[in-house]
């Protein structure tokens, strides 16, 4: 039984103002395993992002099914479950890494990787001590710890984004372009942590223009313009394909 099966999968926008609609994705068929790695390659607009924002639906599809085989609910369509299943489903077993960090006010860098933590239920004492273990292997500087995240640099905040996802280890984890603005040092953190959770058994859906970066880390690679997957020894497909 796949942990996540898309088929039929497809997405159109409305701008409004331009009374039109735009197809953004559509026929999206593919499925992962426990602990495998599919890595979204393609040129920008083909729909990469909408592809994991549906999956954490933060969209929801036009057409097709997002199929998850839940730890506490079973086997799910992830665009039919109610908002109190998916919250549940993005609290404890969906991990999500954007390029962007969006947090509440006024917590600091500390606060909110030790918050994903208790959330979860975790020990106070436990949850301040795996933070501050995640905060140092992204090498976030300890004065910046206490501080608010508006005053980090771009890189800052996307290493400290990826620390609260990955800090709670999740059954699946989604990224989205999660390398971006991270210079060499910090994407083979990054690396690091990714192959630490796929051994762990955490299945992945990446999104990486960084075709480098994926060499060896996917098990498996979906390629959006010819809608087919192709296998680990053969990922030599560019981004802008």
């Amino acid at each position: 039984m796949p942990m996540l099966e898309i088929t039929g999968f497809g997405k159109r926008f409305t701008i409004h103002h331009l009374d039109k609609t735009m197809r953004a994705t559509e026929n999206i068929h593919f499925t992962l395993d426990a602990g495998e790695f599919i890595g979204i390659v393609g040129k920008s607009g083909s729909g990469k992002s909408t592809i994991l924002k549906s999956i954490y639906r933060t969209y929801l599809p036009d057409e097709g099914k997002i199929l998850y085989e839940s730890d506490r609910f079973g086997l799910v369509d992830l665009a039919q479950v109610s908002e109190r299943q998916m919250l549940y489903l993005r609290k404890y077993e969906i991990g999500y890494v954007s390029q962007f960090l969006s947090v509440m006010p006024r917590t600091t860098c500390r606060q909110l990787v030790t918050n994903a933590l208790l959330e979860m239920g975790e020990l106070e004492e436990i949850a301040n001590s795996e933070a501050e273990k995640a905060l140092i292997h992204f090498e976030l500087d300890p004065k910046l710890w206490d501080s608010y995240p508006n005053t980090f640099s771009g890189g800052e905040k996307l290493r400290l984004n990826i620390a609260m996802a990955t800090v709670k280890k999740p059954r699946l984890l989604l990224l989205d372009e999660p390398t971006a603005s991270l210079d060499q040092q910090s994407k083979v953190k990054v690396r690091e942590i990714i192959e630490k959770l796929k051994s762990n058994g955490t299945t992945l859906v990446g999104i990486f223009h960084d075709i480098e970066f994926m060499d060896g880390l996917c098990d498996k690679v979906f390629d959006m313009k010819s809608r087919t997957l192709v296998m680990e020894q053969k990922v030599g497909v560019s981004s802008e394909s």
